[in-house]
């Protein structure tokens, strides 16, 4: 096929999908914009809105004749002009389309057509049914008349603004009161490994939406915190499972697994210090001195002297590589003992000691290897530096007793006689 038979369908497309995106009039738009306002501002925001990306507009929603310039036409119930929705009435309303399989297909074929069926599981779909209006509806998250793309950096609910756009609600005191909620659980997600993530561009950490859902929002329930937890940290909770302490915090016996040690939203970097010190989580339990707390200090000291002998090693193997000195395998072969410090940390979610000693013991051994590496290679740099040191030596006496040499030569040259005529 010719090159130019190719482009013919693809411009007429493009030219269709023109005129779907740009209707010929739109006296919504018009007659708003001239207004002043907060009237006004509908039709100033629709201008980013992504529905008008796709050719929708405000009689696409609200009903009524665009085309029409008088407002009596324009906003006819004989049109089909229904003006703004009651609040309890949004999820519905917007779910005309959006649990439209058949009207959703022309614009995002791949879109999911169940939010509205979600949402109705909700905790807020549930109040809303119940009659309460200040729950969360679609527009409290998504917007109102500038509806972004989910993946659009503005859009509320894109994965970084998720929080905030949560927070609204959840961390204002006078909305919560009469749900008896808590209202500091954004400032502690602030404080956590999770916001930190996410703050760094990584779009994969956990939000609100990942543990609570979105359209089917829910608080996690006692018996399946762990779950949850664990669609990420798979290995983690494997290992816990296989612990001690799995029946003992599972739900029949009313415990909240993971959270009872990491807590929920404020889920701070682990660190030894959660095992033995001050700040140990485990003394919430055990008290020092007893069969749990001498295991959890036996823990924490093995991952701090593994991870200890290993910044050792990488800093004796950085020096000998500084000083040019070969250690590239040496240095590749540490981080099979980063390995083994990272199983170490996992195993320790077992709480069986043999379990955890097995990649400590491997760990430690890669430690003292790559450290005999490092100081072997520093020996040696010190040996080539005395041997470099004796030849420069030599050879400065050397170069010393060629000059005398030829000074003496010249010296005594000059004092000869010159043969006479």
């Amino acid at each position: 096929m010719k090159p130019i038979a190719i482009l013919i369908p693809i411009l007429a497309a493009a030219v269709a999908a023109q005129q779907v995106a740009q209707p010929s009039k739109d006296a919504c738009i018009e007659c708003h914009t001239a207004m002043d306002g907060p009237i006004q501002q509908p039709a100033l925001l629709i201008k980013d809105d992504i529905h008008m990306a796709n050719g929708l507009s405000c009689a696409d929603c609200h009903g009524g004749d665009r085309t029409s310039d008088d407002p009596t036409v324009a906003m006819s119930t004989a049109k089909g002009f229904i003006g703004a929705p009651k609040r309890t009435a949004i999820p519905q309303f917007c779910a005309r389309c959006h649990a439209s399989p058949d009207f959703m297909r022309r614009f995002r074929p791949q879109q999911r057509v169940d939010q509205f069926e979600l949402y109705k599981t909700s905790v807020h779909g549930k109040k809303l049914a119940a009659g309460d209006e200040n729950v969360a509806t679609c527009i409290d998250c998504h917007s109102v008349h500038d509806i972004r793309a989910v993946k659009n950096p503005q859009a509320p609910v894109y994965p970084s603004r998720i929080p905030d756009t949560c927070g609204r609600c959840h961390a204002d005191a006078g909305k919560m009161a009469k749900y008896g909620i808590p209202t500091n659980q954004l400032d502690q997600y602030h404080t956590s490994v999770h916001w930190a993530a996410l703050q760094k561009g990584d779009l994969a950490a956990p939000n609100c939406a990942s543990c609570h859902g979105n359209h089917g929002a829910k608080p996690p329930e006692v018996a399946s915190v762990a779950a949850v937890c664990g669609n990420c940290h798979v290995l983690f909770a494997q290992n816990y499972d296989k612990s001690v302490h799995a029946p003992i915090f599972s739900a029949a016996s009313g415990g909240g697994g993971c959270i009872v040690c990491h807590s929920n939203h404020g889920i701070q970097k682990p660190s030894t210090a959660m095992l033995a010190g001050a700040k140990a989580v485990c003394s919430g339990c055990h008290e020092p001195g007893t069969p749990g707390a001498k295991t959890a200090g036996q823990m924490a000291q093995w991952i701090d002297g593994l991870g200890d002998a290993l910044k050792h090693s990488e800093a004796v193997l950085g020096e000998a590589d500084k000083a040019g000195m070969e250690v590239s395998e040496a240095q590749v072969r540490l981080d099979d003992g980063r390995d083994d410090l990272v199983k170490a940390r996992l195993a320790m979610h077992t709480f069986n000691p043999d379990e955890m000693h097995k990649p400590i013991e491997a760990g430690m051994a890669i430690a003292d290897e790559t450290l005999r590496a490092g100081q072997q290679a520093l020996h040696e740099k010190n040996v080539r530096r005395v041997g470099l040191a004796i030849s420069v030596f030599f050879i400065a006496v050397t170069v010393a007793a060629l000059w005398f040499f030829i000074r003496r030569l010249e010296a005594s040259g000059s004092g000869r006689l010159e043969p006479s005529n």
